[in-house]
């Protein structure tokens, strides 16, 4: 029992948790406008900074854990293979998220809620001449480099290897299990609504993640997140908003 309040509580699970669990606590307080969204990222990025130190630190043994690691492999090499992957799935993530809407037919089975077609004006609290560019541009990025790595952090780092083991910080980052994996794609899903692209994208972060580490993981999903704001931005796309 001590071993799964440790892996639930103890600070390392906790500085995993803590900042993704501030960006959904706040969704449901906090307007859905672009300043509020602006204030739970500077939440969550607050939240972030605090947590880092925590995954970072090594334990008595002097051994550092797996969550701290950046990559499977401490080479330069191998670590800009791994970014240079991350990349590339970014890519492809953002391409196969974005191109499948301009489809009724899509847009009516697997996006839920409303959905506009993209093609059309649609009315946004994020459109900068609704909110200002200051906070669209807190939008694009707070979107890529803040909440994409927190998201990689709780669903990648922790909670598929909490899933696999109750031991989840001794568990290899290349360890690849079905059912942990299939679990963790669909909690990802769950937090979106286009639960069928979030599924793929979840399952392409997943295999990133096991097979380079959390920075390439990381990074493809920053890539994604970023490709899709400046897309929405410039072809004033807002629906995927």
């Amino acid at each position: 029992m001590r071993r799964l309040v440790d892996s639930i509580l103890g600070e390392r699970a906790l500085a995993a948790i803590a900042p993704f669990a501030v960006w959904m606590a706040l969704m449901p307080i906090l307007p859905a406008t672009a300043a509020g969204y602006a204030i739970r990222t500077f939440a969550t990025l607050a939240a972030l900074c605090v947590a880092v130190p925590f995954l970072r630190r090594r334990d008595g043994d002097g051994a550092a854990r797996p969550e701290a690691a950046p990559s499977t492999c401490g080479r330069p090499s191998c670590l800009a293979v791994g970014l240079s992957v991350g990349v590339v799935v970014g890519v492809a993530v953002a391409v196969a998220w974005i191109a499948p809407e301009y489809s009724a037919a899509y847009r009516k089975w697997f996006v839920v809620g409303a959905a506009p077609n993209p093609a059309e004006p649609y009315a946004s609290e994020y459109a900068p001449g609704k909110c200002g560019w200051t906070l669209t541009i807190i939008r694009v990025i707070g979107s890529a480099f803040v909440i994409a790595p927190v998201e990689e952090l709780f669903f990648r780092s922790y909670l598929y290897r909490r899933l696999i083991g109750v031991e989840w910080r001794d568990e290899s980052l290349r360890r690849f299990d079905l059912e942990a994996f299939a679990w963790m794609c669909a909690l990802f899903a769950l937090e979106h609504n286009r639960p069928l692209a979030a599924v793929m994208a979840g399952a392409a972060y997943g295999w990133t993640f096991i097979r380079f580490g959390f920075a390439s993981a990381a990074t493809a999903h920053i890539v994604t997140n970023l490709l899709l704001g400046i897309y929405v931005v410039v072809f004033d796309a807002w629906v995927f908003w």
